[in-house]
């Protein structure tokens, strides 16, 4: 007899109620695509933490970070939360940030943000020390500037430099009069509010809410499960 695993949504965790509020959503939306449970947990900040919700899940489970880059909770930090939790049985799916869905969406978040054509255009990312995590956001930064056909500049809001600041006074000083910033951010919350700083002509919203999302993160489950005993 086969039975699909649960899915436990694993995202950073935000103190701004509105980034909350997406993720559940996003939870809940993934749930109705996938029709099997769906857990969300916390990587940080807030609770339920990833192993909490993993050591309360019985059978199978397929774990599917929410996050952009396989930085430091990806790597790491999740892969020690199941492995504390007694889950070392449970299945990491990659990192959703390469898959082609998410460079779509950021694409359409910009477009409807008022981007044009003729502007110089940053990749605003949270940020990370993590070199490996690095080379996917300048491989999605190139994702987008192949569907913009313009070049992408990578730019970061927390750690790391350039920050997105630095980018968009670069451009400027390059001779650009019109800078967009595409969001490469999942939800509302304080690193987005940021970038109303940064001097850009255009910043698109997060990526959520957006119906692809949802799709990623079950393709993610679904790629995952296939091999799952029962």
């Amino acid at each position: 007899m086969n039975r699909q695993p649960a899915l436990i949504l694993a995202v950073h965790g935000t103190r701004d109620p509105h980034g909350t509020a997406v993720a559940h959503s996003l939870a809940l939306r993934v749930g109705e695509i996938t029709r099997v449970p769906t857990h969300l947990a916390f990587a940080d900040v807030l609770t339920p933490s990833v192993g909490d919700v993993a050591a309360s899940v019985p059978g199978p489970v397929v774990v599917v970070p929410a996050f952009l880059a396989s930085g430091y909770h990806v790597r790491k930090d999740i892969p020690h939360q199941l492995a504390r939790a007694g889950r070392a049985d449970a299945v990491l799916a990659p990192a959703l940030g390469a898959h082609p869905a998410v460079v779509a969406t950021a694409h359409r978040r910009l477009l409807a943000a008022g981007h044009r054509d003729t502007d110089a255009v940053v990749l605003a990312c949270a940020g990370t020390s993590d070199a490996r995590a690095r080379a996917e956001l300048h491989d999605s930064a190139r994702a987008l500037a192949a569907r913009l056909d313009t070049p992408v500049a990578t730019g970061y809001i927390a750690t790391g430099g350039p920050t997105v600041a630095e980018q968009v006074a670069r451009l400027r000083a390059q001779g650009h009069e019109r800078v967009s910033v595409a969001a490469w951010l999942l939800a509302p919350g304080l690193f987005h509010d940021r970038l109303a700083d940064v001097g850009a002509d255009v910043v698109a919203p997060p990526l959520c809410p957006d119906p692809a999302i949802a799709h990623a993160v079950a393709e993610r489950y679904r790629q995952a499960a296939i091999p799952l005993p029962v």
